[in-house]
């Protein structure tokens, strides 16, 4: 990874645990966006949202087993080493750090997330960081209205090839293949004893028996 050919992608959630389809939207991201790599970021504490179901060293080491056979996506678990809510600012700030000022830095996040952006601490300044992917859904739209809808029409950009062109400012929708499952899903079928084979891939599933994840 030292020498990039493209831009470098990020993708955050809590992977409670790591599924098929984050990995498929990983991998279509890293294709259709020209990435040089994606990192998938667990979040250790998110300031939103329930509590994760698992510790943050478990999910990390989930993904880990996940992505180990893909050169073009990794784990990056920079928040687990810092204590208190894990802002994605402060993760952004990091990288930026060690990529330098010129490469192009892309966040990767669901719709659901970006209707209620301006509740993410320092939000504004995510855009002057990185290029921020949108994750489409069947059925989703961008905010219509409000201070998030005004500041997605300004950064707003048709195609993937923008992203190359400058290190951050641009917001770009992609829509991928949909696979309906659900971590949600995932944990609900072990806790009832039933198998969640071929959700997740074998080695994420052999984890979480021998360490009794989820039960």
């Amino acid at each position: 990874m030292s020498t990039r050919s493209g831009p470098v992608g990020v993708f955050g959630g809590t992977f409670d645990p790591v599924h098929n389809g984050h990995l498929r939207s990983a991998l279509e991201l890293v294709e259709l966006l020209q990435l040089d790599h994606l990192r998938l970021m667990p979040c250790a504490q998110p300031p939103h949202g329930k509590t994760p179901a698992v510790a943050a060293g478990h999910r990390a080491a989930m993904v880990e087993l996940a992505v180990r056979d893909e050169p073009r996506l990794s784990c990056d678990a920079r928040e687990l080493g810092r204590s208190g809510a894990s802002y994605t600012v402060d993760s952004l700030l990091e990288l930026r750090g060690e990529l330098g000022e010129s490469a192009s830095l892309c966040l990767v996040m669901g719709g659901d997330a970006v209707a209620h952006l301006d509740s993410w601490n320092r939000w504004e300044q995510l855009g002057e960081l990185a290029h921020i992917v949108v994750l489409a859904r069947p059925g989703w739209q961008l905010p219509e209205s409000g201070v998030v809808a005004d500041w997605l029409r300004q950064h707003a950009v048709p195609d993937a090839a923008e992203l190359g062109l400058r290190p951050a400012g641009a917001v770009l929708v992609e829509r991928l293949r949909q696979l309906p499952i659900s971590s949600t899903e995932i944990r609900q079928m072990l806790a009832a004893g039933r198998s969640p084979r071929y959700l997740l891939p074998a080695p994420v599933l052999d984890y979480i028996q021998d360490n009794q994840l989820y039960l």
